[in-house]
């Protein structure tokens, strides 16, 4: 569910049946989607959760026809993300319909940080984020924009009794190039709240131009990554300026 900065989406699981079943067998009402995720970094709203280092990624989901959804969706992270912890596992559902054209999404987002320790007492890694956006299409530009919320938390706590909320806005928009197997985006956010998972910093934006390649149920991706932090604003791992510009390759497998 988290959004992979190179634009790379799975697609649906075709079931492949003979003629026979095929014309005794309805069609189902449910939709099973996955895929799995190369990545040279992965960055979460312009900072890198995995010290600009090679990340795993996966995705599950199922939705209905009627427009409800749910799924996971996990990446391989750096210590410095969680207290200690190696991997995000975001569990979501909503609520996504097109009218006349515009699509709207609404859900609930969880992010769950399994075998994380506690940086101070009582503090919990795991957070909630309710989300919506709109987004249309108009031949072949697609165009989205969208928000994430998270209520004040615990683990978005900035300091020992300082709970603050963060909101996230972006805008984001891609061109498929037509009669090939191209598609190139473009991304921009702007972050609003002081939370240890953006460093303390309360106000950046962050944004991203990338391309992709389609070949069968492969996507080969690449993009380049940046935000307005200033150096040393956001440090990870060894002195590793985890926001600062940079060039991400991936390569994606769709089921």
């Amino acid at each position: 569910m988290r959004t992979i900065l190179l634009g790379l989406a799975a697609t649906a699981l075709t079931a492949i049946a003979g003629p026979a079943l095929a014309q005794d067998a309805p069609a189902s009402d449910f939709t099973i989607t996955g895929g799995a995720t190369l990545t040279s970094d992965y960055r979460f709203r312009g900072i890198s959760q995995s010290n600009k280092r090679f990340a795993v990624q996966g995705t599950l989901g199922v939705s209905h026809s009627s427009g409800f959804y749910v799924g996971t969706w996990g990446s391989s992270i750096d210590d410095y993300v969680a207290a200690g912890g190696d991997a995000e596992v975001d569990l979501y559902g909503g609520y996504k319909k097109t009218f006349n054209g515009t699509t709207v999404d609404v859900g609930l987002l969880y992010y769950y940080y399994p075998g994380s320790s506690e940086i101070i007492p009582g503090y919990n890694s795991d957070f909630f984020e309710p989300y919506a956006s709109l987004s249309h299409t108009f031949g072949p530009v697609s165009a989205k924009v969208g928000a994430a919320y998270a209520p004040k938390q615990h683990a978005i706590a900035f300091g020992r009794n300082n709970r603050e909320d963060n909101l996230y806005l972006y805008g984001e928009g891609s061109v498929a190039v037509p009669n090939t197997p191209f598609t190139v985006s473009a991304h921009v956010g702007h972050n609003n709240g002081r939370s240890l998972l953006t460093f303390g910093l309360k106000d950046y934006w962050d944004w991203n131009v990338g391309a992709a390649y389609v070949w069968k149920n492969l996507t080969f991706g690449v993009s380049y990554v940046d935000t307005d932090m200033k150096d040393r604003e956001a440090v990870g791992l060894n002195g590793r300026h985890i926001a600062k510009a940079g060039v991400l390759g991936s390569v994606a497998v769709s089921f």
